[in-house]
C-alpha cells in the first residue's frame, strides 16, 4: 500500500469522525449523560489523534536526505504517543467528572433517543477501526494501527454503554450513569497506555521478536551450505521501514567478489522473504577452526572436525 492512499484512507476517517462528535455530543446535550459525555470526549480524541496521524502520513512519506537518512518514518511513532498520551488524559478527567457526579448527581432525560444516536455512531467507529487496523498491519503503518485500535476500543466502550444504560433506562437507577462512565473511563486509560507502550517501544528501537522470527526463517528455509553462522542480528524499524545488519560467517579462503556474492544473496532472499521495505547490511567475518563442527560443508579441505550440527 502506498503513503497515498493512506493519507486519504485516513483523510476521510477524519471527516466522519467529525460527523460522529456531533451526534454524540447532542445525544449528550439531550441525555445530560456522563456515559455518553465520556464517549462523545473520547470521539473529540479520536479528530485530534486523526489528525496528528494524517499529518505524521504526509511528513513520512518524504524521502530521506542529508538530515534524515534513514527516511522520515519514525514521526509515525510520535503520532502514536501523542494519541496515546490524549486517549489517557481524557479518561482520567472523565474519572474526575464521573466520580464528582456520583456525589453531585446531575438529571438524565431522553436517554432512549440519546442510545440509539450513540450505538449507531459506535459501529460506524468500530468499522472504520477495523478497515484501518488491517490496513496498517498491511503497510506496517504505526499511525493507522494505532488509530485503528482507538477506533475499535470506541466501539467496544460505545457498545458497553448502550448495554449498561439500557440497565439504567429500564430500572431508572441513574446513579449507575456515573458507576458505567467511570468503568469507560479505565478502559479508555488502559488503550492510551497500550498506544502509548507501543509508540514508545518504537522509538527506543525495541527487538520486534515477530520480525526477527520472520527474518530467521526466511533465511533457514534456503541456508546455502557456506553460511556457517548468523550472528549480531539487530533488526530497527524505522516507521514502516525495517534496517537489518548482521554478522555471516563464511569461509575464510573466499576472496572478496566470492563474499560479495553471497552477501547480496542474502539481501535478496531478506527483502523477498519479508512483506516490506527492508534495508540490510551485512558483516562478513572469516570461518576458523571453532566453526568447523557447525560447518555444512562437504567438501572443505580444511576441516579440523567433523559437522555436528548447528
Amino acid at each position: 500500500m502506498s503513503y497515498k492512499s493512506d493519507i486519504r484512507l485516513q483523510r476521510n476517517v477524519l471527516l466522519i469522525g467529525f460527523v460522529l462528535m456531533g451526534i454524540k455530543a447532542f445525544a449528550y446535550f439531550i441525555t445530560n449523560s456522563n456515559a455518553i459525555l465520556t464517549d462523545a470526549l473520547e470521539s473529540f480524541v479520536n479528530i485530534a489523534a486523526g489528525a496528528f496521524s494524517l499529518f505524521s502520513l504526509h511528513y513520512a512519506a518524504q524521502p530521506s536526505d542529508e538530515n534524515h537518512p534513514y527516511g522520515h518514518g519514525k514521526v509515525e511513532f510520535i503520532s502514536g504517543i501523542i494519541e496515546g498520551v490524549l486517549i489517557a488524559l481524557t479518561g482520567l478527567g472523565m474519572i474526575a467528572k464521573a466520580g464528582y457526579n456520583i456525589f453531585n448527581p446531575e438529571t438524565i432525560q431522553r436517554l432512549d433517543l440519546g442510545l440509539i444516536l450513540a450505538l449507531g455512531a459506535g459501529i460506524v467507529n468500530y468499522a472504520m477501526g477495523m478497515h484501518l487496523e488491517k490496513r496498517g498491519k498491511v503497510s506496517h503503518s504505526m499511525s493507522l494501527k494505532s488509530e485503528g485500535a482507538h477506533l475499535k476500543s470506541d466501539g467496544y466502550t460505545s457498545f458497553a454503554m448502550v448495554c449498561m444504560l439500557g440497565i439504567v433506562y429500564f430500572t431508572e437507577i441513574y446513579w449507575l450513569d456515573n458507576v458505567v462512565a467511570l468503568a469507560m473511563a479505565v478502559y479508555i486509560c488502559y488503550m492510551g497506555y497500550r498506544i502509548l507502550r507501543q509508540s514508545i517501544a518504537g522509538i527506543m528501537d525495541e527487538t520486534d521478536a515477530t520480525v526477527n522470527e520472520k527474518a530467521f526463517a526466511v533465511l533457514d528455509a534456503q541456508r546455502a551450505p557456506q553460511w556457517i553462522d548468523f550472528h549480531e542480528f539487530r533488526v530497527i524499524r524505522y516507521g514502516r521501514s525495517l534496517h537489518i545488519d548482521c554478522h555471516l560467517v563464511l569461509p575464510f579462503y573466499y576472496t572478496i567478489k566470492e563474499e560479495h556474492v553471497e552477501v547480496k544473496q542474502i539481501e535478496k532472499l531478506l527483502n523477498d522473504g519479508l512483506d516490506q521495505p527492508a534495508e540490510i547490511f551485512v558483516h562478513t567475518d572469516p570461518c576458523n577452526e571453532s566453526f568447523c563442527h557447525q560447518c555444512r560443508l562437504a567438501n572443505c579441505s580444511f576441516r579440523s572436525a567433523p559437522f555436528a550440527g548447528n
